[in-house]
């Protein structure tokens, strides 16, 4: 049986479905457990073991990890994202890619908008275990650096992918996505901003939110498609 490039696009859909409701139902697995106090021991004993025995205001490590931590943490600040964002969403208008240019709007827009009602809905104060190495304002859960930075990064990681010809290529392009993704949230926690579960409720919310945004641009990317054989086959 020939597997034609339309029942490919239908499968990678039903196949991002499936992973974006377990990505969901994990994220309320762990919030149910994060308010209900299960994994508090687990936080406050991962944040201690970051910072010395003798002085919990100070970071284990050497003197370079923690400048290099605050420099990876930037990778993930609203002005940094927005900045990528803007770039890019710029650079595909001034290619014609305006669909591609509305995609990487709304992943980068939508993901900001999503963590900060999540994060007035749920209320949770910043860990206080530690001295926290970066000044912080906003609520705890999620982790809106990790959110954000894992909905931009992984959509222009998706991207990447698609203009990609050779899979070498396409598997360096989503590697790294996921890679910088995962150090900002990590210097998170070591900066002791972030309890480690803000930081994984960040990242399955901004998984989630960028998987959607792909499948929503890919069913149209289908529709149009389809409708456009349709008016050949016509005439």
């Amino acid at each position: 049986m020939r597997v034609t490039g339309r029942d490919r696009t239908e499968l990678s859909i039903l196949a991002g479905g499936i992973i974006l409701l377990l990505l969901l139902l994990g994220f309320a697995r762990l919030t149910d457990e994060v308010f209900t106090g299960e994994t508090q021991h687990f936080d406050d004993q991962l944040l201690r073991s970051l910072r010395s025995a003798a002085d919990p205001a100070t970071p284990i490590g050497p003197p370079w990890l923690q400048g290099g931590a605050l420099d990876i943490t930037a990778l993930g600040s609203p002005t940094v994202l927005g900045l990528v964002g803007l770039f890019v969403v710029g650079f595909l208008l001034l290619q014609g890619m305006y669909r591609n240019a509305l995609f990487v709007f709304v992943a980068s827009s939508g993901g900001w908008l999503l963590n900060s009602a999540l994060k007035s809905f749920f209320q949770r104060p910043r860990p206080e275990i530690v001295p926290h190495l970066r000044d912080v304002w906003t609520l705890s859960f999620p982790s809106g650096h990790a959110m954000t930075s894992a909905a931009v990064y992984l959509t222009l990681g998706a991207l990447m992918m698609r203009i990609s010809k050779r899979r070498v290529t396409k598997f360096y392009c989503i590697a790294s996505a996921m890679l910088v993704t995962f150090l900002v949230g990590a210097s998170r926690i070591y900066l002791g901003v972030h309890y480690p579960t803000d930081v994984l409720g960040g990242w399955l919310v901004g998984l989630s939110w960028a998987l959607l945004c792909w499948l929503v641009e890919r069913a149209i990317e289908r529709r149009t498609g389809l409708a456009k054989e349709q008016a050949e086959h016509a005439n």
